[in-house]
């Protein structure tokens, strides 16, 4: 996501930092290539006109604290400025009031609302609460086939309309039979068009009057771009929406829907598909998704994910060694193993700071991280714990035992040193962060050696 956004603003901010100040002249320029960048990225005219604005009157009218540098405070300044855009401190989903609350889904067909649903539920499940899903989708053929195998494969609870045929008959039983089995959460699959149009509009309209939602969510798929935004804007003059779910945010290098949607439709954005699996729905949080534009990475995303991913001791264990910059061998073959259970390798390395688009994403795949498995189980314990200690007889032999080369070792032996230094900088604080060429952007493992082992 943003993936073209996040490396035109590393360059940018990269050539400024040669500027022992900054002036007009060099914010003028420099602004002129952001608003480029952003415009290039998909965020609307108007929005990124308005955002240049803040930002040059900001930078032009504060003194430059002693402790940054000019690049630093400009960064700060975009930080800033990135976070108001998507929507400041952020919104929470609403689930007060009588039970059981309603979540009513909408948007366009395609943008996502069956799947996007089935993975709200599985995430509300997650927290204590208990779901039920409502197919009232009958017009998009298999819709309702789709929301039951999603949710008997995921163990979620979804109504049986029993072959009803009329949307809003069958949310009236499920109201009532949510009510009467104890489901606390009602997330409601409405059915969408290619466009908006007068039909879909007073169907959803009464809905809402029968069902009165604490939540009504515009699915928004992120790869139509400014369609989305617009679809977003027809939606809100219809309907009292209360937030957005931007979908599909892996597949779109521009991303900048997400930039313009709340700005355009007042609406807050809430969560965020980060991928096709049930799993990959996230809560949306302004701040970290700023960071992580402008190359900041989301250590406090990734601390999460650890946390959901270790218990007890071991995610506190881990995320101490984070944050000192006491990430050994063993803590790196250990997180190899549990990759699974985190999410993708290359989705938790966006999260650190210099390996977004900007840092050169590594190319990895299933045989790369076998290779590395493969070398870091060559490993003894104590040279896990203590690299600093495998001259080059130990690395010929565990390139042997790995089936790789002595050149991987050394590649990855420097990875790793790379990857300490780095996280001793995120100990210092975002600002101190170190996101060039010089970080972890030229971090690459190797290139399927150890393939189908």
């Amino acid at each position: 996501m943003l993936e073209n956004l996040t490396g035109r603003l590393q360059r940018i901010l990269r050539d400024l930092r040669g500027q022992g100040k900054l002036t007009e002249a060099n914010i003028r320029e420099t602004l002129r290539e952001i608003r480029t960048a952003l415009l290039e990225a998909d965020v609307n005219l108007q929005v990124a006109r308005v955002f240049i604005e803040k930002v040059r009157e900001k930078a032009l009218g504060q003194e430059v604290l002693e402790s940054l540098t000019p690049a630093q405070h400009l960064v700060k300044i975009l930080r800033d400025e990135l976070q108001e855009l998507l929507g400041g401190g952020g919104a929470a989903l609403d689930f007060s009031g009588p039970q059981p609350a309603v979540v009513l889904m909408v948007g366009l067909q395609g943008s996502g609302k069956t799947s996007t649903s089935a993975k709200l539920a599985l995430m509300l499940k997650g927290k204590g609460r208990s779901p039920l899903l409502v197919p009232a989708d009958v017009y998009r053929p298999a819709a309702v086939d789709q929301l039951m195998v999603l949710g008997r494969d995921n163990a979620l609870a979804v109504f049986d309309a029993q072959g009803c045929r009329e949307p809003l008959e069958i949310c009236r039983q499920a109201l009532a039979h949510a009510r009467s089995i104890g489901y606390d959460t009602l997330i409601v699959d409405t059915a969408g068009r290619l466009h908006v149009d007068k039909t879909m509009m007073q169907e959803i309209t009464q809905m809402a009057g029968l069902l009165e939602p604490r939540e009504i969510l515009y699915v928004a798929d992120a790869m139509t771009g400014q369609d989305a935004v617009s679809s977003a804007r027809a939606f809100a003059d219809s309907l009292p929406l209360t937030g957005v779910v931007l979908t599909k945010l892996d597949g779109d290098a521009r991303g900048g829907a997400a930039l313009s949607i709340k700005q355009t439709t007042s609406v807050p954005i809430k969560l965020a598909a980060v991928g096709e699996k049930v799993k990959d729905l996230e809560l949306f949080h302004p701040d970290r998704m700023a960071s992580r534009i402008i190359g900041m990475g989301d250590v406090m995303t990734l601390i999460e994910k650890a946390e959901e991913a270790f218990e007890g001791e071991d995610a506190a264990a881990m995320a101490q060694s984070l944050m000192e910059g006491e990430f050994s061998l063993e803590d790196f073959r250990d997180q190899l193993r549990k990759v699974k259970r985190m999410g993708s390798l290359a989705s938790l390395m966006e999260m650190i700071p210099g390996l977004g688009a900007g840092g050169a994403m590594p190319d990895l795949d299933e045989g790369a991280m076998k290779a590395t498995e493969a070398m870091l189980d060559s490993m003894t314990v104590e040279e896990r714990r203590s690299p600093s200690i495998i001259n080059g007889s130990r690395r010929r032999r565990i390139a042997r035992g790995s089936g790789t080369s002595v050149q991987d070792v050394n590649r990855l032996l420097k990875q790793h040193a790379q990857m300490r230094r780095m996280m001793k900088t995120m100990s210092r604080g975002p600002l101190g962060m170190k996101t060039g060429p010089g970080g972890l952007g030229k971090m690459r493992l190797p290139r399927g050696r150890a393939r189908g082992r």
